[in-house]
């Protein structure tokens, strides 16, 4: 278990580093906002774009994988759904929020951190092909079910879903992850290798990925904090560190995953909430609270959760 910790912690303890910066005044909120632009548009597709280039796949089909973690996120984020609007007797446009804070896990400044340092090459490449998935599907789905519940209330004829994901496939397609992901399958396909040079540079700039996002995220966590919801929140925290894990891991176990692949995808779902679930709460302008006190107890609680995690995967 100790050396679990080993690993685990320095992982949240760079996210309490970032909060204590802010907190005592080292640097302002908005410089987490400026390095947090960096991580997201340069450092982290990146270090993508490197893991996808050079990975060994061994006819290994995505498929499987995929299935294996969307199914507990379809698991996870119906239960989420369910326990709002029928536990708590909340409205759906409050269900599909708590259904997103209980299933969007924070793969790309925690998960791939966390994966790099626990599992190494085989779970990035797992991680690497979840990820170019990851976000068109929850970005849709979330978008699809919250534009529903909205129109319901208000008693509108529902948008076609096709003007949706045309709108979600455009925002999509200038993504810098994806753009990081395609570029590395690209040369990945063609086998073509970077000169030494430009190959040293973009591995300097993709090892600071971890770090730098790690640190961001904690000076971002001053934004979020717990505003009411508490007993909502906390339905959606269980949720999201223990229901959603399990789910995972019980998919992949069935799907006959390998080793580390299981342990790439179920230690991703355990880490805690992504802002892409406050993200969603800001744009609908419904659900602030109970998106950002998710967020706030899961990565208080997550670096228990996740090594217990780590631990039960041994």
């Amino acid at each position: 278990m100790s050396e679990i910790l080993f690993d685990v912690l320095p992982v949240f303890i760079l996210i309490l580093i970032g909060w204590l910066i802010v907190r005592v005044g080292i640097l302002a909120a908005p410089v987490g906002d400026a390095l947090s632009e960096f991580v997201f548009k340069i450092a982290v597709p990146l270090l993508l774009f490197r893991t996808i280039a050079e990975a060994d796949f061994q006819g290994a089909s995505p498929f499987r994988l995929w299935i294996a973690y969307f199914s507990g996120v379809a698991i996870t984020w119906t239960a989420g759904h369910l326990a709002a609007t029928r536990l708590f007797g909340r409205e759906e446009r409050i269900g599909v929020l708590a259904g997103v804070s209980s299933a969007f896990a924070n793969n790309v400044f925690i998960g791939l951190p966390l994966v790099g340092r626990t599992v190494g090459g085989d779970g990035m490449v797992a991680l690497s092909i979840l990820l170019a998935v990851h976000l068109p599907v929850m970005m849709v789905a979330g978008t699809v079910l919250m534009e529903h519940a909205e129109r319901k209330r208000a008693g509108e004829h529902q948008r076609g879903i096709g003007l949706v994901l045309k709108q979600v496939g455009s925002n999509l397609v200038r993504n810098p992850l994806v753009l990081g992901l395609a570029a590395g399958m690209a040369l990945h396909l063609t086998g073509l290798k970077m000169p030494l040079p430009i190959d040293n540079v973009v591995e300097q700039i993709a090892d600071i990925a971890g770090p730098a996002a790690l640190i961001s995220l904690g000076m971002a966590l001053r934004k979020y904090g717990i505003s009411g919801n508490v007993g909502i929140a906390s339905m959606t925290s269980v949720l999201k560190l223990l229901l959603l894990p399990a789910s995972v891991w019980t998919a992949s176990h069935l799907l006959d995953l390998s080793d580390e692949w299981t342990a790439a995808l179920v230690l991703t779902s355990s880490v805690p909430t992504g802002v892409n679930a406050w993200l969603i709460a800001n744009r609908f302008g419904v659900g602030h609270g109970l998106a950002a006190s998710t967020i706030t107890i899961t990565t208080a609680l997550g670096a228990i959760s996740v090594s217990l995690w780590a631990y039960f995967l041994g």
